[in-house]
């Protein structure tokens, strides 16, 4: 793999994509470094016990501590930057301190990954960036738009930055998923909107993505899984069939449908197998930096409503009883083969 001995950095490491990164990478490669980078001391210890790795090293640091950054940052070749301040309501109420992580914290690892001379830089973004309605979204797309102006800004510099854009990580932190298991035995599922739909894709769906998306990256891209979509309503049924709805309206900044591709967007994208790449709108993005990919109708858009890949039942049954047993195993969601857009869960 490209990551042979090559050092590894992933910001946010201790979250659940930079344990499933982690996984994924010692037993892809052999990277002569793992850097994890995080503010928590005993998701770190913990980390640590899981894995019990020589290759892996703990740093304590904050994307707000530019001087830490140029301290971790000191002989990394690649870096996942997955750092974030992501609750919706929390950003609400703490926008300053959601800017100086999402945004200011952005600029720091672009500033220092060229100062390094870090090679690849890949960050992590959400379907919220798209026509955001919240501070959260607004903050992520502030800091897309960073990470693809950041290769003007490096200049002769060799750095190269993209970001990876997906939607909901099924049973992730903070996930419907995890909340409605705990109602499950009340039989009363609170629901915002009977209507909402949102994207989803597994976590090592999503970890894959990531490590291909770095591989695969010229700078300035931004990459989008070909990723199903459901109802809200349909991820309860799916946990308790016969479950009553408790409607408690659509909190603030939350939308009924998410999009990953803004009709914007769409003339600027390409669609390959798996994925689509939104091109920067930049000189420096020239005809040769185009592959094989083809360019999407006029009007394009990805949205959770009109997306033609949808999960049923038995996918949703499949992904919840696993992470109700709490077995490490994934299932992952291939991308559709028939014409109804239909995905298989493989085991």
């Amino acid at each position: 793999m490209f990551l042979e001995d090559k050092t590894i950095l992933i910001t946010g490491g201790t979250g659940s994509l930079g344990n499933k990164l982690t996984e994924m990478i010692l037993k892809r490669c052999s990277p002569k470094r793992l850097i994890i980078l995080s503010r928590d001391e005993l998701k770190q210890y913990e980390m640590s016990e899981r894995f019990k790795n020589p290759l892996l090293r703990f740093f304590l640091g904050d994307v707000r501590d530019k001087e830490r950054l140029y301290r971790a940052f000191e002989g990394v070749d690649y870096v996942i930057h997955s750092a974030a301040l992501k609750q919706v309501p929390a950003a609400e109420y703490n926008p300053f301190e959601v800017i100086k992580t999402n945004i200011l914290g952005a600029k720091n690892i672009i500033d220092v990954s060229m100062d390094t001379g870090v090679k690849k830089v890949v960050a992590l973004s959400t379907d919220k960036a798209v026509n955001p309605v919240n501070l959260y979204g607004a903050t992520k797309l502030c800091s897309d738009k960073l990470f693809v102006s950041g290769n003007s800004y490096a200049g002769g510099k060799p750095t190269r930055f993209s970001v990876v854009r997906y939607g909901n990580v099924a049973g992730s932190r903070g996930s419907v998923i995890p909340l409605f298991l705990k109602m499950k035995k009340t039989g009363v599922m609170p629901i915002t909107d009977m209507r909402m739909t949102r994207f989803w894709i597994t976590l090592e769906e999503s970890a894959d993505f990531v490590l291909k998306s770095l591989e695969r990256m010229r700078g300035g891209e931004i990459f989008v899984p070909k990723i199903a979509s459901t109802p809200i309503v349909d991820v309860a049924k799916a946990i308790v069939p016969d479950c009553k709805f408790n409607l408690i309206g659509i909190r603030p900044g939350e939308k009924l449908h998410e999009v990953l591709i803004s009709k914007e967007d769409g003339r600027l994208t390409l669609e390959y197998e798996d994925h689509f790449v939104v091109q920067p709108h930049f000189s420096w993005w020239s005809e040769e930096k185009k592959t094989d990919g083809t360019a999407v109708p006029e009007g394009f858009t990805f949205s959770s409503d009109t997306n033609k890949m949808k999960l049923d039942r038995f996918q949703l049954n499949k992904i919840i009883r696993e992470f109700d047993r709490g077995v490490k195993k994934t299932y992952r969601i291939r991308r559709p083969n028939n014409r109804r857009g239909r995905y298989k869960v493989c085991t």
